[in-house]
This record gives structure tokens, C-alpha cells and sequence, in this order.
């Protein structure tokens, strides 16, 4: 099949031979691409839509990009079970993709008597999610582990395993391969209207009507609407704001692990935790708004991530903030995925995702195409995907600016244009011929690191939309 991306004009008219898709897939962040991907491991005409201009566009370009264990999870969850899995799938993909995965371990520590009480009942619950490696340590090894610790911690569950992720190159990587594969991508493309008929569905959207035999909805934050219309009323999607700070790269030798509070009735709490960027994240902040694009950050959330700060490694408020993000999970208020297979309308609804939704993206993704075949889509048997690499953005692995023979063969590669990330003229002309190109400076720098440092863009960002100009159509 031919590479097909689109990002404006209309649709193919529905009398073309080949209009009606085996599959759509509404959404593409992290979950609908991965749902994607595995879809193109079949010989399956599948599309993937998405409102936004690009892929991972919402709340998978803003989370706290871990790549968890499941430890915590609610145990016999099928969000316990996807995460347990998705963890082992991902972290092997990410492997052979060139995604950068650093395994940093977490401690959750306890402050008070209360949380370290707690903490021979949370390493009981991981036991109970398959998860053995944790154990409870003591003050003295947790001061010896993480010295820039604010005084009074007095333990910790040891949670070795858990890792830091690249949130950006993930569903990046999973909707490039399926792509590859025969997978259209159409961008700038919201349903607005369903309409079920005998054989599948036609969409209505933004760029005119879309009929596919089998739908998945994987909206994220838009879940609730896409399922209501198709005459539901299951879940309720309440956007949860999480406001973060990102402190800059000279903040990383006092943060050792991923800083976990010891989870309480109000939630998990504010985290400190190291980025493969080489910075270090504060946060999040949990507020239930009723507005799906509050993406703002306000004053009242970063005093109190600054109090948070303080009390868990206190040399962080001498460091210098290089951003600020917030970014929206989809809360249902029930502790679990929404995951719900309708035969009657061959239709998968995948809601209520949340921050564990890049470790189990995977997991999810497989779990679904499981639905879709007892909803009656005849797969037929899979193949093998097209291999990929992608392009590095982690610290602890080589960065192009650092390869002598990378520089020889080509000199763009030696040619910095954002001196604070070091990111060069090769992987901005690469990342703009890509098979999944950005329609924004923003797309740029979460493919590039571009205009991320602790400048913010001020000394590069003309450079950066120069560049970017000379390459759109």
C-alpha cells in the first residue's frame, strides 16, 4: 500500500473503490497510535484520525513520561494487567526503535509515621500485581541513596525497576511504522457526527464523510463524546489538570530516582523525578476542571509545587525553571480503563486512560485487537512490521553533535542550532523530511529537542523557524 498522509482538503469521496475502511481509529496519541500499529500488522485497510495537527498532540505530549511497573496499580484491574504487560512490550520495543529508556528505580517516601506504616501494605500490593523486587528500606540507606533529601524522611519502598521514558518518540514511532505499513494518517480531521449503518459507520468530520466497517475510539480527553455519539452514556470524561515544572539540566545531580509520595486519600501526590532530557520534573498538581483545553498554568499551582519542592529535595528552589507545562488526564472516576466492545455496532471503546496509559499503550493496543475480532473484524494473520529507528533524544545514549564519524560523513550533524539542547542542522533537515513530518515548531522540538533548553528559543528560535519555513509546502 502507498505511505498516505493527510493533513488538509477533503477526504477520498466515498465512491471510491477503496474509501470504506476494515478499521478507523478516532485519536492518535499515545493509545490510538499503538492501536494503529497493531492493526498494521495485518493486512487490514486502517485508518487513523486525530483533530490535531499531529501525533501525541494532547494529554501524551504532557505527562510525567514514566515507564511504570504497575506496583501500585489496583490489583485484578485490567489497567493492572495491561500495565504489567504493556511495561515488558514496551520496554523491549524501545530497545529495538532507539527509544531512550533509562532504568532510574523509585523510592516512595515515607515523611511521617502514618506513610511508613503504609508501606509494608503498598509492597504487599505489588506482590499481589506480580511485582517482587520491592522492599522497604530504612533512613540511613534512603539518606546514603538521594543526600539532597529534605530532612525527616524516615524510609522507603524501593521500587527498583521503574524507568524513565521519551514520551514525544514513543506514539511517534508507533504511528511512523504504521504508516510505513499501509496505514493512512489523516491530521486536522474531528468526527463530529456518527452514523451507524448494517456494515460499519460513516463519520462525519471536518474534512468531509469517512465509512469504515469497524471504529475504535481512542479520543482521550474526547472519549465520552465520540461514545455518546453513538448512543451511549457509559463514562464521563472530568479533565484533570496536572500542572509540572521543569527544572533545568543543572538540577539533575541532586534527583538520583523517580521521588514518590506515599499515596494518600486526596491521590498520589507531587513527584520528583529525572527526565532523559537531563532535567528534572516537579509535579504534577491534580485539579478536575470542566474545561477539555485548560492547559494553563496558574500561580496557585506552581506555589504549590515549589512547597512540594521544598520539602522533598529543597536544593531544587535554587535551581533555575527552564518551562512550565500542565497537561490533562482523562479521569472517569472509576480506578480502571473503560475498554467495551459493542458486537452489535462493531465498535471498541478505549476511555478513561490514564497516566499509566504510555507503559500499557502496547498492551492496549493488542487487548483491543483481541475486541475487534469478537466484534467480527476477520483479521486474517499478521506480519511482521517494517523495521525502525528513531532519532535520539535521551542524554544517556549518543547524540549526533558527539559522533566523529556521523560529522565526517556528514556535516550538517556537526552543526549546532540549538546550542542549549545541542541539537543540529541534520536532525532538524531529518525530522522535516520525515515520514511523519510536524506542521508546527512545537511538533519540531518534540522530534528534535529544538527550542527546549533553558533559553527557551530566545537565541535559536529564528534559526529554528527559518528552517521549519523553507520546508513547508
Amino acid at each position: 500500500m502507498t505511505v498516505t498522509l493527510t493533513t488538509a482538503g477533503p477526504l477520498p469521496p466515498l465512491d471510491d473503490a477503496e474509501a470504506t475502511y476494515d478499521v478507523v481509529v478516532v485519536g492518535a496519541g499515545v493509545v490510538g497510535a499503538a492501536v494503529a500499529r497493531e492493526l498494521a500488522r495485518y493486512r487490514l485497510r486502517t485508518a487513523l484520525v486525530d483533530a490535531s495537527d499531529d501525533i501525541g498532540n494532547a494529554t501524551s505530549k504532557a505527562n510525567t513520561a514514566i515507564l511504570h511497573t504497575g506496583f501500585d496499580a489496583v490489583p485484578g484491574s485490567l489497567e493492572a494487567r495491561l500495565v504489567r504487560e504493556g511495561r515488558d512490550l514496551l520496554a523491549a520495543y524501545a530497545a529495538e526503535a532507539g527509544i531512550p529508556v533509562e532504568r532510574v528505580g523509585a523510592l516512595l517516601v515515607a515523611w511521617d509515621e502514618d506513610q511508613l506504616a503504609a508501606l509494608p501494605g503498598l509492597r504487599d500490593k505489588a506482590e499481589r500485581n506480580g511485582y517482587h523486587a520491592s522492599r522497604i528500606i530504612g533512613a540511613d540507606e534512603l539518606r546514603a541513596r538521594e543526600p539532597h533529601l529534605g530532612p525527616g524522611a524516615l524510609g522507603a519502598l524501593d521500587v527498583p525497576d521503574e524507568s524513565i521514558i521519551c514520551p514525544w518518540t514513543t506514539p511517534l514511532a508507533f504511528a511512523t511504522q504504521a504508516v510505513r505499513a499501509g496505514v493512512h494518517l489523516h491530521l486536522n480531521c474531528r468526527v463530529r457526527d456518527i452514523t451507524p449503518h448494517a456494515d460499519g459507520h460513516t463519520l462525519t468530520t471536518s474534512r468531509g464523510p469517512l465509512r469504515t466497517r469497524h471504529l475504535v475510539n481512542a479520543a482521550g480527553l474526547h472519549a465520552d463524546e465520540i461514545d455518546r455519539l453513538l448512543g451511549h452514556d457509559v463514562f464521563t470524561v472530568t479533565p484533570r489538570r496536572g500542572q509540572l515544572l521543569v527544572l533545568d539540566k543543572l538540577a539533575r545531580p541532586l534527583v538520583g530516582h523517580i521521588l514518590l509520595p506515599v499515596p494518600g486519600p486526596a491521590g498520589k501526590g507531587v513527584l520528583v523525578a529525572p527526565t532523559v532530557f537531563g532535567n528534572v520534573l516537579l509535579g504534577p498538581t491534580a485539579e478536575d476542571l470542566d474545561d477539555k483545553t485548560a492547559t494553563g498554568s496558574t500561580a496557585d499551582g506552581i506555589r504549590l509545587l515549589r512547597e512540594k519542592g521544598r520539602r522533598i529535595v529543597p536544593g531544587l528552589l535554587d535551581e533555575e525553571v527552564t518551562a512550565v507545562y500542565a497537561g490533562l488526564r482523562a479521569a472517569t472516576g472509576q480506578e480502571d480503563y473503560r475498554i467495551q466492545e459493542y458486537p452489535g455496532l462493531r465498535y471498541v471503546a478505549v476511555g478513561g486512560i490514564r497516566s499509566t496509559g504510555l507503559t500499557a499503550s502496547m498492551a492496549i493496543g493488542r487487548h483491543v485487537m483481541g475486541l475487534l475480532t469478537a466484534v467480527g473484524l476477520d483479521p486474517g494473520e499478521p506480519h511482521e512490521l517494517p523495521p525502525l529507528t528513531m532519532p535520539n533524544l535521551g542524554e544517556a545514549f549518543p547524540r549526533p553533535y558527539r559522533d566523529a564519524a556521523l560529522i565526517a560523513a556528514d556535516p550538517a550533524y556537526g552543526t549546532l542550532v540549538c546550542h542549549c539542547e545541542q541539537v543540529t542542522l541534520g536532525e532538524i533537515r531529518d525530522a522535516l523530511t520525515s515520514t511523519i513530518p510536524p506542521h508546527s515548531p512545537d511538533g519540531l522540538r518534540r522530534r528534535t529537542r529544538a527550542r527546549g533548553g533553558r533559553c527557551q528559543g530566545f537565541y535559536c528560535g529564528a534559526a529554528v523557524r527559518a528552517l521549519f519555513e523553507e520546508e513547508r509546502p
